[in-house]
């Protein structure tokens, strides 16, 4: 049964950084694209960023683009996101998920995302 498995949250002062992995368990890893999604309290799930099958194509929500990058590592079947120069307003419930297989990119719509991991947490004080 395929998987994914979030880990790196936690509790980080403001201006500070983390870096989130998710381990994605089954086979053909790299044929499919690759997101992470983050949820506030009382908010709705929103995207944060995307990779592409091969790692060649990246895409951002603006309001992480310049301080958090989306990596991967197919032979390793990982995915990672590099989150620098934290806020407050980053403090959410990361999710990483898997694109839908033939969805359209980039893709920033929970929709074009079928399998997803129970998510890390990731509190930034001020």
């Amino acid at each position: 049964q395929v998987q994914l498995v979030e880990s790196g949250g936690g509790l980080v002062q403001a201006g500070g950084s983390l870096r989130l992995s998710c381990a994605a368990s089954g086979r053909a890893f790299s044929s499919y694209a690759m997101g992470w999604f983050r949820q506030a309290p009382g908010k709705e799930r929103e995207f944060v960023a995307s990779i592409y099958q091969g790692g060649g194509a990246t895409y951002y929500a603006d309001s992480v683009k310049g301080r958090f990058t989306i990596s991967r590592d197919n032979a390793k079947n990982m995915v990672y996101l590099q989150m620098n120069s934290l806020t407050p307003e980053d403090t959410a419930v990361y999710y990483c998920a898997r694109g839908r297989y033939g969805s359209s990119w980039p893709q920033a719509k929970s929709n074009g995302y079928d399998l997803w991991g129970q998510g890390t947490q990731v509190t930034v004080s001020s």
